[in-house]
């Protein structure tokens, strides 16, 4: 790990600057709190950027900024869903850039296309599903009918996967988003950068500052914190089935709802395992409201 600092210039080239992503919290690009980042390369090993190399103060800053954006859980879901159909135009007028930064971590131009392609779908998917993924009425035994709400955690952490690093960020960030939670998102470490890429498409559409927080870093250490910290009311990880094991052990001692999938791998372009009904569910949690009625 070492600080992003050089600038090399090639004699009768163009500087090459060495750019390095920030982290993303309360809506502001922000240097990590131990001033280093690590070097972002492809498979076959050649470097195409720096990110931040997030510690347990950054994770402590992005939860206080979530915890504090809490118009983002009292807003209308109508509100809501509008704010993501506006991520989903920006992102689709930004999707060549998404390409080409997919191209870089060694994916072919129809696999890269496919995957911005399905992200876009996503959030439009998510979108919709925002003001239509409500609660529903039970009958009792009693003369009573009971009204289970739908309402969000608050502040949720996710813990992204390594495999198709953007689609799979979007398809956890906008069912947490969709309905009302705030978020701290780890991206893939060795694949952050469309995750850090994405927080300019944020900047444009309307969402508010602390609704959406990213810290890049070591996945272990990061979610490890998030996992211990009492503010944070919901944790997604995907990862080894190890470090499944190790945030559920963690999260023990302030019970927080955990969804790990074992450390099952996911099809993120199978629609059937990673969009849906499931995903609203776990960011959901039930309010039960007991009404009485007479003849």
């Amino acid at each position: 790990m070492k600080a992003s600092t050089d600038i090399t210039i090639a004699r009768g080239a163009e500087p090459d600057i060495d750019r390095t992503a920030k982290l993303y919290i309360g809506g502001k690009q922000t240097r990590p709190d131990s001033g280093y980042s690590y070097t972002v390369v492809t498979p076959s090993g050649e470097a195409v950027g720096e990110a931040g190399l997030g510690n347990r103060k950054d994770i402590r800053n992005a939860v206080e900024a979530a915890s504090k954006a809490t118009g983002w859980s009292s807003a209308t879901a109508h509100n809501r869903a509008q704010v993501l159909y506006y991520i989903a135009e920006n992102f689709a007028a930004r999707s060549d850039e998404f390409i080409e930064r997919l191209k870089h971590f060694g994916s072919q131009t129809k696999t890269a296309k496919a995957e911005v392609e399905m992200s876009i779908q996503r959030i439009f998917y998510y979108a919709a599903q925002a003001d239509k993924y409500d609660g529903r009425v039970h009958s009792t035994k009693s003369r009573h009918v009971t009204l289970a709400m739908n309402e969000p955690y608050g502040t949720m952490g996710i813990i992204c996967p390594d495999e198709s690093p953007l689609l799979a960020f979007v398809s956890l960030v906008m069912p947490a988003i969709a309905m009302g939670n705030r978020v701290v998102i780890v991206p893939s470490t060795p694949y952050p950068l469309s995750a850090t890429d994405f927080y300019q498409v944020l900047d444009t559409s309307d969402i508010p500052g602390g609704v959406v927080n990213i810290v890049t870093g070591d996945r272990a250490d990061l979610a490890k914190t998030l996992a211990e910290h009492d503010d944070v009311d919901a944790l997604w990880y995907h990862g080894s089935r190890q470090g499944a094991e190790i945030v559920e052990k963690a999260s023990a001692g302030n019970l927080k709802p955990v969804w790990t999938h074992a450390g099952k791998s996911i099809d993120w372009f199978n629609a059937r395992q990673s969009q849906g009904a499931e995903y609203l569910r776990h960011a959901t949690q039930i309010k039960n409201i007991w009404i009485p009625y007479g003849d």
